[in-house]
């Protein structure tokens, strides 16, 4: 007799609705539900159970859940974490002040400075000391630690960072620190900066264990409650968390790094982005993933996301590097602005038409949604301007009101600048199309790249409607719009890899290369990412990969260069010698005679297999679509609101084609295809949009 085959169900907790996706035997079975912000772990099961009765299955069938959530990054921006402290070594108290010792902003005499995660009456200092060299100059003072102790309890402390010096190299006292800490403070959470960032540059690893100490305990206890609340469903499964670097990790390495979840959610997007592309062939991709609260952009190259090993958190200033607390986590780089169906409108101090970042999320949510809601959003204006069906909006779960609607949006923003409801709510939409439009185009130079004549992949439940627009706007020639679109990040995770990744300082130079003390660290490294990958997932087969970060000395950035496959041998220092000037050189066209290579750090990343997509085909000879029936929406050409035919996806088949302007249907989302558009339905149930004339 076979083994059963369970099933796979994703969750993504987003800031007005969770998506739920089931892999049910290959079939995939999805919903939204709104987010409960008070106890979001009652939306998730709310999701969960609406699947299984959809599914018509039993609890017990599921195997696996993949959970993405924005809980973590939400903590962090709206400081709702536990009261933490810090605790580094004699005369280092102020890292956190000094910083770089530089302004992100030279030249603004009003700068504001991201606020810290520590006060700093909360750092604290212990006696000990250890050198570049990992070697022990001052053996650790355990009574000064017992005097730190003794503080933190007198100061209410939840939750505990300790970032002592080069213990990168040399873990030793804080470990030590930590004993005595759970000795004298049992109730007190602690974080080691050699658990969570292992890596040089003091400022940069205090910060990440700070974060981490920060949001560890409310992560704990969420994470732990959400695992019981499974249970208690009847669902024995295994219960893995998103990372911000698009792999899924399991719960018990969640619960020690939650640091690693603040990008979490948006992951699943890119990953659902990146299989699309390879399916479709599309090598100049940018991914566009707009929800109820935020919109997502990312670049794509070679079916594969852009990625960052440093991200910021509570920037003081939202698009300038540096103006926030850097925080060295695996990413998936993206661009994050407040352009959301929830992003709430309003007149500025010098009358323009301003969107967001604040949300109506999903309580009370936009006025149309009848919650009590009382200030105009980006839906309220897609529903005036006809994209937005009120009688089937989010699966029919409720019905939209598109005269409350109307009355906000011309009192609020009509009435100051002369304009009708239905204008000022195209002031509304083009606003947030070119906001996003813009963001694509600034995080595609920031990398040397340009949008144009590329590929936009929509997901998200507001993506495929402001897809076409955004793409007008940028000079992009081709859409696509993946199946169920509305739960993208979560069909993401269904196909996320069980994947870890480890980055360790080790400094040498290619001059003086020991191989013997790489292999050994190179090997501690393996071993770990493989214990947490296969604690997840016994398959043997593991996609592998070294990699050192290489710079000429006393330069101040490094480049990624693969270490060789096999032992760690005196030719291997030849060949990463040989690896990194190749890419210098074609990075920067010249290479930098008589100066030595230096390594900084090393990682280790190891994942399970996936498998490609199957290639997606538009046939030779398409026809046209059969429409569901017409509507009405604003034309900005036509300077009114003029009918257009509707489209309902579930009944669109391969080869069928729908010429714009008009709109495709589907229970979680709609498509807008814009007059310069044509959408040609391909062989995977894509639709395809291509420019014409």
């Amino acid at each position: 007799m076979s083994e059963r085959i369970l099933d796979r169900l994703a969750v993504d907790i987003g800031g007005t609705f969770t998506d739920v996706a089931l892999d049910h035997g290959g079939q995939l079975v999805t919903t939204k539900t709104l987010t409960t912000p008070a106890r979001p772990i009652e939306g998730v099961l709310n999701g969960i159970r609406a699947v299984i009765e959809m599914a018509e299955i039993a609890p017990n069938q599921i195997g696996t859940i993949i959970h993405g959530t924005t809980l973590a990054s939400n903590a962090l921006i709206e400081r709702k974490g536990a009261k933490t402290g810090f605790i580094t070594t004699e005369g280092f108290r102020d890292i956190l002040e000094i910083a770089y010792e530089r302004r992100y902003d030279q030249y603004d005499l009003m700068i504001d400075k991201p606020e810290m995660l520590v006060r700093r009456d909360h750092c604290w200092t212990v006696n000990e000391r250890i050198d570049a060299d990992g070697k022990v100059i001052t053996a650790l003072d355990e009574e000064s630690v017992r005097a730190v102790a003794e503080q933190i309890l007198e100061n209410g402390i939840e939750s505990i960072a300790v970032c002592l010096l080069h213990s990168y190299l040399t873990a030793s006292h804080e470990r030590r620190v930590r004993e005595i800490l759970q000795e004298v403070c049992p109730d007190i959470s602690v974080t080691i900066s050699a658990d969570v960032c292992p890596e040089i540059r003091e400022y940069d690893r205090a910060c990440t264990t700070i974060g981490n100490a920060y949001i560890k305990p409310l992560m704990a206890s969420y994470l732990e409650d959400l695992s019981g609340a499974i249970t208690a469903e009847g669902i024995e499964s295994s219960l893995f968390i998103m990372t911000s670097g698009g792999g899924m990790t399991t719960l018990d390495t969640a619960i020690r790094a939650p640091i690693r979840l603040v990008e979490s959610g948006p992951s699943g997007g890119a990953i659902l982005a990146c299989q699309v592309a390879e399916q479709c062939g599309a090598d100049k991709v940018v991914a566009f993933d707009m929800g109820g609260t935020t919109a997502k952009l990312c670049l794509l190259e070679n079916y594969k996301p852009h990625r960052s090993r440093q991200f910021e958190i509570a920037r003081a200033a939202r698009f300038i590097k540096g103006s926030g607390l850097p925080v060295r986590i695996p990413v998936i780089e993206m661009i994050e602005i407040g352009a959301g169906g929830g992003s709430i409108a309003r007149i500025d101090s010098l009358g323009r038409i301003a969107v967001g970042p604040d949300s109506a999320s999903s309580d009370p949510g936009p006025v149309c949604y009848g919650k009590g809601g009382g200030k105009p959003t980006v839906t309220d204006s897609d529903l005036i301007l006809g994209y937005l069906d009120p009688d089937n909006f989010a699966e029919g779960k409720f019905r939209l009101d598109r005269d409350s609607a109307e009355a906000v949006v011309a009192e609020q923003i009509g009435a100051p600048l002369g304009f009708d409801a239905t204008v000022a709510a195209y002031g509304i939409s083009q606003l947030v199309d070119e906001s996003m439009a813009n963001a694509a185009r600034v995080h595609a130079a920031e990398w040397g790249q340009e949008v144009a004549g590329g590929t936009l992949i929509a997901t998200g439940g507001n993506g495929p409607l402001h897809a076409s627009r955004i793409a007008d706007k940028t000079d992009i020639d081709r859409i696509i719009i993946p199946c169920a679109p509305g739960v993208g990040s979560a069909i993401g995770f269904l196909s996320a890899p069980v994947s870890y990744e480890i980055i360790r300082s080790l400094y040498c130079r290619l001059s003086s290369f020991d191989a013997s003390l790489v292999s050994r660290l190179i090997a501690e490294m393996e071993t770990e990412a493989r214990d947490i990958v296969r604690a997840g997932n016994n398959d043997d087969a593991l996609n592998e990969k070294r990699v050192a970060f290489m710079r000429y000395d006393g330069q101040g950035h490094e480049l990624e260069v693969i270490v060789p496959e096999g032992p760690i041998t005196a030719e291997t220092g030849e060949i990463l010698r040989q690896n990194f000037e190749e890419m210098y050189l074609d990075m920067f066209g010249r290479l930098v005679p008589g100066v030595d290579i230096e390594i900084i750090n090393w990682a280790f990343v190891a994942a399970t297999m996936t498998t490609p997509p199957a290639k997606a085909l538009i046939p030779a000879n398409t026809n046209p679509a059969k429409p569901s029936g017409k509507t009405r929406i604003y034309s900005r050409k036509d300077e009114q609101m003029i009918e257009v035919e509707t489209f309902n996806r579930a009944d669109l088949s391969t080869g069928d084609r729908v010429e714009g302007p008009a709109l495709i249907a589907e229970s979680q989302t709609t498509t807008l295809v814009a007059r310069s558009f044509q959408a040609v339905i391909d062989s995977a149930g894509n639709i395809v949009m291509n420019r014409i004339g």
